[in-house]
This record gives C-alpha cells, sequence and structure tokens, in this order.
C-alpha cells in the first residue's frame, strides 16, 4: 500500500515584521496552509500586511478583533509585546488543542503562560537568522533553539525540518545568553562595520570606496575563520606585539573617540583569549589609554 502523504498543520502568523513576512513566505512556497496573517488595526505595516496575505493566499485579520484559526499559532512580535498579545489573545477565544510558538531569542515560553492556562501548548522556536526589509534569507541550515511543552516542541522541530534548517532543544536558563551569542555573530559585527567605516573616513578614505578597500581583507579574515578557528584566524599586530603600532593606534584614534572604545575593548579581549605576543606591554598601554580617555 503507498504510504499516506504527511498532513502539514496549518499555521497563522501574529505580526507580519520581518521576520513575520519572512516566514510565511517561506512557509507557504513548501506548502504549508497560511490561514491568517494577523496584524494590530493601528499598525504603520496594514498595507504591507494585506499584500503579504494576497502573496501567501491567506486571511488579513486585526488582533483582538476576529478569532485566530490554524493549528499553530505562531507570534513574531517584538520581544517586549509577547506577554502582552499573549494576554490579548487569551481572552478573545478558546485555545485548547492549539500549538502556541514565538519566536524570540531572548524571551522563553513562560512569555506565553497566559496561552497556556486557557488549553494551548506553548513554545519558543528562535531561527538563528538576520531578517531586513526587503531581503529573504536563505533557511536553509538555519539553527532553531526550541524550548517548552512537549507537543508544541514536536510541531516547532517538524517545521524547522521541513524549512531545511537544523532544530535543538535549549534551556530556558541559557536563552538570554544563546541570544547574546547571536548578537555577536550579526548585529554586533555590523555595528563593528559601522566603526570600521568610521575610522576609513577619517583616514581620508571616501566613503564609496570604503567597500571596495575593505573587501579581499573581510573575506580572507573570514574564509580563514571558517576553515580553521580563532586564534589561528588571528593576525595584525597585536599577534607580533607590536607595542609601537598599537600605541600610534590609539594616538590617531582620539580622533574618533567612539571607535576608540571599540579598538580598546576588542584588543582586550583579543589579549585574553587570542595569541598575543607582548601581553604585559599591551595591557598596560590598554589601561593606560583608558585613563587618558576619561
Amino acid at each position: 500500500m503507498p504510504k499516506k502523504a504527511t498532513v502539514r498543520p496549518s499555521i497563522s502568523i501574529v505580526g507580519p515584521g520581518n521576520l513575520g513576512s519572512a516566514l510565511a513566505t517561506e512557509l507557504a512556497r513548501i506548502g504549508y496552509a497560511i490561514r491568517q496573517i494577523v496584524s494590530r488595526r493601528q499598525s504603520s505595516g496594514v498595507n504591507a500586511a494585506r499584500a503579504l496575505t494576497r502573496r501567501v493566499k491567506a486571511q488579513h485579520v486585526f488582533l483582538g478583533k476576529d478569532p485566530i484559526e490554524g493549528d499553530i499559532v505562531w507570534l513574531t512580535v517584538p520581544d517586549d509585546a509577547i506577554a502582552e498579545v499573549a494576554e490579548q489573545l487569551a481572552r478573545s477565544q478558546s485555545w485548547k488543542g492549539k500549538v502556541v510558538l514565538h519566536s524570540s531569542g531572548a524571551m522563553t515560553s513562560n512569555e506565553l503562560s497566559a496561552l497556556k492556562k486557557k488549553g494551548a501548548t506553548v513554545a519558543s522556536a528562535h531561527p538563528l537568522m538576520s531578517f531586513v526589509q526587503g531581503r529573504a534569507p536563505s533557511w536553509q541550515e538555519v539553527a532553531f533553539a526550541i524550548e517548552g511543552d512537549a507537543a508544541s516542541v514536536r510541531a516547532a522541530f517538524g517545521i524547522a525540518r521541513d524549512l531545511g534548517g537544523r532544530p535543538f532543544k535549549i534551556q530556558k536558563k541559557n536563552k538570554a545568553l544563546y541570544h547574546a551569542f547571536g548578537a555577536f555573530a550579526s548585529p554586533m559585527v555590523i555595528a563593528l562595520m559601522s566603526s570600521m567605516e568610521e575610522v576609513a573616513e577619517a583616514a581620508g578614505i571616501p566613503r564609496r570606496r570604503i567597500r571596495e578597500t575593505m573587501l579581499p581583507l573581510l573575506r580572507a579574515t573570514w574564509s580563514n575563520y571558517l576553515v580553521s578557528d580563532a586564534p589561528r584566524a588571528f593576525s595584525g599586530p597585536l599577534v607580533r606585539g607590536d607595542l609601537h603600532t598599537v600605541r600610534k593606534h590609539l594616538g590617531e584614534l582620539k580622533r574618533v573617540p567612539r571607535a576608540r572604545e571599540v579598538y580598546v575593548a576588542l584588543a582586550k579581549a583579543a589579549i585574553e583569549r587570542l595569541p598575543v605576543r607582548n601581553k604585559e606591554a599591551l595591557e598596560k598601554e590598554l589601561r593606560r589609554s583608558r585613563i587618558t580617555t576619561r
């Protein structure tokens, strides 16, 4: 006998921002039925929500006005709004038998306790990926950190695998540090790039030339890290113990004090964790540098 086709659960997305839109679009593409896209009535993104609804062949409804349908309800709202939205939804209808997920990397499934009290099983399912407006990321091999009730965890694992991701279980107590790890891997990297651009401009490099000037170095650095590890990918004056060069950097970076603070913090981290020569002298120079900038 032929095997029965797996019936995938239907899904509604609450909060069609960058993540919610990307998630709904990809789930629809791989064959999930998107029942509803739920937004706030006063949201500035209502038009975008309606456009998304048309793309994924769903129904657009307003939060608190209409019942939320679907086997799985996935909250992709900002972290600070999860508990508030959960409480609002809990008052609106019965939740018995429904799976409710949220996608915060830092908050646990406890944020959905109001819905759990009304009969839902709940979990947090966070994709470790950057979501920005106008760019759809690849979901292949994206890590999903998942914790919560057993039924919701199973559902989240299934969806993550269907998306091509790599789900894993995480303990509630570790979520904030896990999310900080993700911050270092993406937004903090962009913050570092912003500091790099500030220093480049101070050095007289035209803004239109900064990317092309640094791109070969950035690519080589990232490639070295990917094929080995941080210690073997580390290079530059700290590896060589060039105190004179570091001192010149610190002196000239007084022209860009915000970037200087970043330089000092990263140099200190490098001294503590990476192969650095002349450590004592460099540490002394960094301490003196901090004193002179206060």
